[in-house]
């Protein structure tokens, strides 16, 4: 631009230098006898012109020549100042993509964390529950130990009772329904070998019998009722047919 404008003002200065020389050419000598007496020396201001012109031109080009190189020095600049732009540009799109990736990292991270909280809400939900159970199972293995423990004095208890032998009472009632056909009757047996035996046969109505005898028995003797062969008895939740035995006195062994 500055080149651009120093063309015109040197065609400017040189348009009015030419002008000053014709006007300087064409001055009438007569004149200038009347003016000063002798004529004013042409030649002389015709050769200053010219070297005037030239200084200025002279000049005029030194300082184009230092705007050139000063162009050129800005033009440098510029492009070293747009290189170092673009530099800059590119670097900040290089952290602008970083920022993405660490804020996507971010999320993802945020995402695992809540996962990890939920899992532990989950975690810890669970070991409530299994606390709950552990209570419970606690609670129950107590009491099985409670239980435990009774039974063990009840197995106490039968192993000196079955260290003992005595004189048992047996007693049983039948209850069976009249049946042209079939009797109601139950057999005591002990050891395989028939004792007593409860019987009533009638064709209708109900019938019952009853029956019971005073055993001695040792260890290991074993008493139960059978069924009479071909009769039916009968029993509900009022229990109408039973069978019970209880121990009179012990006799011990050596006695």
């Amino acid at each position: 631009m500055e080149m651009t404008v120093c063309f015109p003002l040197l065609l400017l200065i040189c348009s009015l230098s030419t002008a000053q020389l014709q006007s300087d050419n064409e001055i009438d000598p007569h004149h200038a006898e009347s003016q000063g007496g002798e004529p004013t020396n042409v030649s002389e201001h015709q050769q200053t012109c010219p070297q005037d012109i030239h200084a200025v031109l002279r000049e005029m080009s030194a300082s184009l020549a230092e705007q050139r190189v000063e162009m050129r020095h800005l033009q440098r600049e510029n492009e070293a100042q747009t290189a170092k732009l673009e530099i800059q540009k590119t670097e900040l799109e290089k952290q602008k993509i970083e920022g993405e990736k660490q804020k996507t990292e971010l999320e993802k991270q945020k995402i695992e964390g809540e996962k990890q909280k939920t899992e532990l809400e989950k975690q810890k939900v669970e070991g409530e529950k299994l606390k709950q159970q552990l209570q419970v199972q606690a609670a129950e293995l107590i009491t099985v130990k409670a239980r435990s423990n009774v039974t063990e004095n009840q197995v106490e208890a039968l192993k000196r009772d079955a260290e003992v032998r005595g004189a048992y009472h047996f007693e049983f009632y039948v209850y069976g329904p009249g049946d042209p056909s079939h009797p109601s009757g139950a057999v005591l047996i002990k050891n395989g070998e028939r004792v007593c035996i409860a019987h009533e046969h009638q064709p209708s109505g109900w019938a019952t019998s009853s029956n019971g005898a005073t055993l001695l028995l040792e260890v290991g003797d074993v008493v139960f009722l059978r069924l009479w062969k071909n009769s039916k008895i009968y029993d509900n939740l009022n229990h109408h047919s039973t069978f019970s035995g209880h121990l009179l006195f012990t006799i011990m062994l050596g006695e």
